[in-house]
């Protein structure tokens, strides 16, 4: 089996659950505590061992990669004042050169079409695929735990999350078989049922390693949900041609891409971080919030 080497980012949408935020700004980019949420992600995937980062993007997206590019006139300011651990944290977010790609979907045809656009960079390797406004948090992270999974039995997987049943209209839900070391085996993937018609509750979170025979799948696919072309649906095509596994999250997953969902991350992680913690949870006290948060 070939190692996981490469990660496809998805990063072309418009960010409509959020806006007027998202009008002018990326929502990849927008800030949970101090890093924007792209980032998030592509440190997942670095800690999973993968060193090629493929983003597929679209107009308007260009923060992102100057997000991952050096800045010059910043950095000399920096360098000039000392600010040597400013320099430090610059540094250890930015890929290598060459270690980061972009590649622009000139329309918007839904996830499969975008994981479809990557296609002649990832070539005949298993790969890996992250939706950046799904952060989970935690350690391992969810890439890290498919690749490790990968690495025993090879194929697709995807990460789950089991939800209440009432919530399976809303997702991509897992027609589960046997569960043996960790690992439950795909028989399914049901687009958005009918809560009672669900096949499980194991909802699919933002996070695929997939062989690359999924790009003949997408080549043809027709569209599906909304009118595009939806991956899960070339996912399941798969399903019986090589194994497929559902592998749990361990971490918290937050869903960024909503209002509430963004608020709750910047909460939820400025209290997991020992330098600001104090603070907030002081602020929070001044402002006569009473909050439980799990840290």
């Amino acid at each position: 089996m070939k190692p996981i080497r490469k990660a496809v980012f998805p990063v072309a949408g418009l960010g409509t659950r959020i806006l007027p935020a998202t009008k002018t700004i990326e929502k990849e980019m927008l800030p949970i505590v101090d890093r924007p949420l792209i980032q998030y992600a592509v440190d997942e995937a670095r800690a999973a061992g993968i060193d090629t980062f493929i983003f597929v993007t679209g107009r308007g997206k260009e923060a992102i990669e100057d997000h991952f590019d050096v800045s010059y006139e910043l950095e000399d300011t920096l360098t000039r004042r000392g600010k040597t651990a400013e320099l430090d944290a610059l540094a250890a977010i930015r890929p290598g050169a060459g270690d980061a790609i972009f590649v622009r979907q000139q329309r918007p045809l839904g996830l499969g079409h975008a994981v479809w656009c990557a296609r002649r960079i990832v070539g005949d390797e298993p790969f890996a695929v992250l939706l950046p406004d799904e952060l989970i948090f935690g350690s391992p992270g969810a890439t890290e735990e498919l690749v490790a999974a990968h690495d025993r039995t090879g194929g697709n997987l995807v990460s789950v999350l089991d939800i209440p049943r009432e919530a399976t209209g809303a997702y991509g839900i897992v027609d589960p078989g046997e569960t043996k070391h960790g690992m439950t085996e795909v028989r399914g993937l049901v687009e958005k049922p009918r809560p009672a018609e669900a096949p499980s509750t194991m909802m699919l979170v933002g996070r695929y390693v997939l062989q690359p025979e999924i790009f003949a799948k997408l080549e043809d696919q027709k569209p599906g949900a909304g009118n595009e072309i939806q991956l899960t649906d070339a996912m399941a095509r798969l399903i019986g041609v090589q194994p497929f596994h559902a592998v749990p999250v361990t971490g918290r997953r937050f869903d960024c891409g909503s209002k509430a969902g963004f608020l709750a991350a910047n909460l939820a992680l400025g209290l997991a971080r020992p330098d600001i913690a104090p603070a907030l949870k002081a602020l929070l006290h001044e402002a006569g919030l009473d909050l439980t948060v799990r840290t």
